[in-house]
């Protein structure tokens, strides 16, 4: 169950993401665009570091995700148990440590502006 929740909440994310970064797109907020060049000085290189760490945040979620869906399969073919739980718990550390690293990169994108 906790399983799947992480899996959901990790996609909803990442739907999140896409929505998001669309909409920078279609305002014309995108490294480099006449906006954020002829715009106000640091602009454009804030929203190219935005792009850069959000977008490597969103690929190693990708690959989290992917490791709690071997997880999840494993589990219910029973491939883990109580004695073989190594895979569960290193997707568990990883998908923890970009959750760590997501607490940092969400006051420094979103709550400093």
């Amino acid at each position: 169950m906790f399983l799947l929740a992480a899996i959901s909440m990790g996609i909803v994310f990442l739907i999140n993401k896409y929505f998001e970064w669309g909409h920078k797109f279609e305002i014309g907020i995108y490294p480099n665009s006449p906006d954020l060049v002829n715009g106000p000085p640091g602009e454009n290189i804030f929203f190219s570091l935005y792009y850069v760490i959000t977008g490597l945040h969103g690929l190693h979620i990708i690959f989290g995700l992917m490791l709690l869906i071997v997880s999840l399969v494993y589990l219910l073919r029973q491939k883990i148990t109580a004695k073989n739980y190594g895979l569960l718990e290193n997707a568990g550390l990883y998908w923890h440590l970009v959750d760590l690293i997501w607490i940092f990169v969400f006051p420094l994108f979103y709550l400093i502006i």
